[in-house]
């Protein structure tokens, strides 16, 4: 075994097995100290973060593999998927969510509706959301025409 093959597998090992069961303690202890009216935020932001983590590691994974790893387009291929994956499907996601969260400030959910108020934030949210993954579609279709570079 190589010490490239070791530090894989501890990688593979830490963020598929620990990680996520860290996450699952600091969510077991979150419930519990919610339970007993304690502050609960620091163990949620804690289990959050250990399954962005062990999230972003398979993604990684994921957009690295897409091509053999002797491949000199590799690292380009992996960029390509992560811009294509965050704008085209976390981007809209989130924007629906901004519109949701405008929603219901308009209705007046938890706040006082007045002139200026922050749903107007949450819709401009979206709307650049909305309009990054639009520009990155099209600059995919440019792309895959042939009409975005030098002829």
């Amino acid at each position: 075994m190589s010490f490239t093959n070791g530090l894989l597998n501890l990688t593979n090992w830490t963020g598929n097995v620990i990680l996520p069961t860290l996450a699952g303690l600091f969510f077991a202890i979150a419930i519990l100290r919610f339970s007993r009216g304690e502050s609960s935020t620091h163990a949620m932001y804690g289990g959050f973060l250990f399954l962005m983590v062990s999230g972003l590691l398979r993604a990684v994974e994921t957009f690295a593999s897409q091509r053999a790893w002797s491949d000199p387009d590799v690292y380009f291929i992996s960029l390509l998927s992560l811009v294509n994956w965050i704008c085209n499907v976390m981007m809209p996601l989130y924007g629906v969510l901004q519109i949701v969260v405008g929603i219901t400030h308009i209705a007046g959910v938890g706040h006082r509706i007045y002139q200026g108020g922050s749903w107007m934030r949450h819709f401009m949210a979206a709307a650049g959301c909305f309009m990054l993954s639009g520009i990155v579609r099209l600059a995919e279709w440019f792309i895959e025409h042939g009409r975005g570079g030098i002829r």
